[in-house]
């Protein structure tokens, strides 16, 4: 049945962005209080709401709507990226990764080097904070050795870090972006690489004219593994292969196991305490991804997301409005809280009944919540990104802004791809307008 248009319903939702700034605010620090206490008063406030129904009730629609098929292949998918990230760590591949891009650049190319690393690394770890903590460091040092910015050299980072964070098959923003909607992550992969490649290449080049002239003396020659890196490069292609995702991470931890074993890195106890820290590393993100999808299930009970179809995307007259007001829904999500993750789990749900109402594509719904997502979260200020990158630096967050040309441009492609995929779209229909 076809449920009550409620604008009321959506009160969880307020109740998270009220609690979430307001203990931000007090504390001084987004970051001070975890989370999961705003969702959890969100999820409280959808449990008490509704009189008609009973707690009982309530709870079941609560268990039935984290309990989505999508949702646990989610969580068991944060389970096995979470584990290999930390295991390819502990084993050396990041270490060894970095240094073989930076032992192989001449110096006039040391900044290009280190957003085409951070790029490589990130979409093959999945983080951007794990990128720009293992690059940051080594950034200043190679900032202080060509007379380049510090904030350049920054800025480098958090952009490749930004592009492998949007693109990685085993980043939380493509999983929950590709869970949410239902779609193939090489699907994805493919469609979001070609919109973000022109925005890739053009950081490229002007990280390059505003180095060209960078100078340094011998570098420390830096010791480095080729066998180290074959776990995130068997992760990739295996990804694009199409292989399923759980058997992809799977393979991805045996194979970075064996070398670590063989390596001597760890032991059998070493390697179990790596696969649960990694694992406990993803545990909050799994607390809000079930607290969300439960108060989510409650809120469209309600008639939450009939208003939103009905009311408030009223003025969405075609597929494209439809878009940009899914990428305007994520992006002030995203500014809200500060992590693009939370951003698109939050907004997935909803963002799926809008996908399923004006027919849109699957692929194209998560490429847009992950790239919109990942264009904000790389540039506000009060991000983790920038919060580690400028503390590491020594340096203010709104110095390196400047320089995050990735971010900016990557948000220039993503509207781009908005408008030019959908100009026939519209042509239709103004033709169609004539007719009539």
């Amino acid at each position: 049945m076809k449920k009550d248009v409620n604008i009321k319903a959506l009160l969880p939702l307020l109740i998270f962005l009220i609690v979430y700034v307001g203990v931000s605010l007090v504390a001084g620090d987004m970051y001070a209080v975890s989370v999961i206490i705003p969702f959890l008063a969100s999820a409280v406030t959808a449990l008490i709401m509704n009189k008609e129904k009973n707690l009982n009730q309530k709870l079941d629609i609560f268990c039935k709507g984290a309990g989505d098929n999508n949702v646990i292949l989610m969580i068991l998918i944060f389970i096995l990226a979470g584990a290999f990230a930390q295991v390819a760590k502990d084993m050396g591949a990041v270490d060894s990764t970095v240094n073989l891009g930076l032992s192989i650049l001449p110096s006039n190319l040391l900044i290009v080097g280190l957003f085409l690393i951070g790029c490589f690394i990130a979409l093959s770890v999945g983080t951007s904070m794990g990128t720009i903590v293992a690059l940051v460091p080594i950034a200043v040092g190679i900032a202080d050795k060509t007379g380049v910015a510090v904030a350049i050299a920054v800025g480098s980072v958090v952009s490749g870090a930004m592009f492998g964070d949007n693109l990685s098959i085993i980043s939380d923003t493509t999983i929950a972006a590709t869970r949410t909607q239902g779609c193939n992550m090489r699907d994805k992969f493919k469609m979001n690489f070609r919109i973000v490649l022109p925005a890739a290449i053009i950081t490229t080049i002007i990280f390059g004219i505003l180095t060209k002239n960078a100078s340094a003396g011998d570098i420390q020659k830096l010791e480095y593994s080729l066998i180290k890196i074959i776990p995130y490069i068997a992760v990739i292609a295996s990804a694009l292969m199409g292989l399923n995702v759980v058997v992809v991470l799977f393979g991805g931890i045996v194979i970075a196991a064996v070398i670590g074993f063989a390596y001597g890195t760890f032991n059998v106890i070493g390697l179990c305490s790596s696969i649960s820290n990694g694992i406990a590393g993803m545990s909050e993100l799994i607390i809000i991804s079930l607290l969300i999808a439960g108060t989510i299930a409650l809120i469209k009970e309600n008639g939450g997301i009939e208003y939103i179809l009905t009311k408030g995307l009223k003025k969405f007259k075609n597929k494209r409005n439809a878009e940009f007001g899914i990428a305007t829904l994520v992006s002030l999500v995203d500014i809200c809280t500060a992590n693009n993750t939370i951003a698109i789990v939050t907004v997935g749900p909803i963002a799926k009944n809008i996908s399923d109402e004006f027919d849109l594509e699957p692929k194209r719904v998560a490429g847009i919540m992950d790239m919109f997502s990942c264009v904000f979260q790389g540039i506000i200020p009060y991000g983790a990104q920038l919060i580690s990158a400028a503390g590491l630096a020594a340096i203010s967050p709104f110095a390196i802004m400047q320089y995050l040309f990735y971010p900016y441009l990557m948000g220039v492609c993503a509207i781009i791809s908005i408008v030019w995929y959908h100009r026939n779209e519209s042509e239709n229909l103004t033709l169609k307008e004539e007719i009539s």
